[in-house]
């Protein structure tokens, strides 16, 4: 072989090394780039088709936890006679004497022309990051027969009452704040635990031990975490002339399954959790 094309091949294999450790270097220096400050994994919106699926569960990731203010649970007094019929069996306090079915929308947020209330409660903090969560299913909540005290038909008008927020088994859920205060300064009580189970838990804007005025939130499919399940077992038990007492983004249990149900009303009607002028302000 010749010593002018030996030195061409000493010379490419240069150039091949070169580029090989360049490469390197630009991967190691990408990957650093992309660790938070906290050291969390790398963010992998690296495409518009990826960066647009930013609602879904983590995978493989610990759920964040709910922005507690590290408090326990309080209790507050109510400002009304007791629920009657009593909460357990009571079609406007527990859900489940209602009962919801499945039916067919728009899986997402919809503008509905209204009367925005800027205290309204925002759905998204329900979620410690604050997301619009995948929509994964929309139901229809029953109607009550209040004359006979039986369920009625699916109520029509909205077209959903009850959405089903795609989770992930296990993840926190935060007591989703408004801009009403329900307890007296400096509390910061943002509402009252009308009714809680294992698995669902009705929270109220006001202090009175009803739906009549201000804000309801049902949530299904959650595990009511177990202290605060039990002061409310205790304040029912002892006639409900006190019940819990919340603050905004106070951890209220976590998601049993990958879909979390919820509904909302206001004044006792029920509204389409889906709007987003009312529920997701800003998002």
């Amino acid at each position: 072989m010749s010593r002018r094309a030996l030195g061409l091949i000493v010379l490419l294999l240069s150039c091949a090394v070169a580029l090989f450790a360049l490469s390197v270097a630009t991967v190691n220096a990408d990957s650093a780039a992309r660790v938070n400050r906290a050291g969390a994994p790398p963010d992998l919106r690296t495409t518009n088709a990826i960066s647009t699926v930013i609602y879904l569960p983590l995978v493989g990731h610990a759920p964040l936890p709910c922005p507690a203010p590290g408090a326990p649970y309080g209790t507050v007094a109510v400002l009304s006679a007791p629920a009657n019929p009593p909460a357990a069996i009571n079609p406007d306090i527990n859900l489940a004497m209602r009962g919801y079915t499945a039916t067919i929308g728009t899986l997402g947020l919809i503008d509905i022309p209204s009367t925005v209330d800027a205290n309204a409660p925002q759905l998204y903090r329900l979620f410690a990051d604050n997301r619009v969560p995948v929509f994964q299913a929309v139901y229809q909540v029953y109607d009550w027969n209040w004359s006979n005290n039986s369920r009625g038909a699916p109520i029509a008008n909205p077209p959903v009452t009850l959405a089903g927020f795609q989770v992930a088994p296990g993840e926190p859920i935060c007591a989703p704040g408004s801009g009403y205060n329900i307890g007296f300064t400096p509390t910061g009580y943002a509402m009252m635990v009308l009714y809680a189970s294992a698995n669902r838990i009705t929270l109220k804007y006001t202090r009175e031990d009803n739906v009549v005025y201000g804000y309801t939130l049902h949530i299904e499919n959650i595990n009511v975490d177990p202290d605060l399940l039990s002061l409310y077992q205790a304040m029912n038990a002892a006639g409900r002339g006190r019940l819990p007492a919340l603050f905004a983004g106070q951890p209220i249990g976590t998601a049993i399954t990958t879909e979390l149900g919820v509904a909302i009303r206001d004044t006792g009607s029920f509204m389409d959790p889906r709007s987003h002028y009312d529920w997701w302000q800003g998002k």
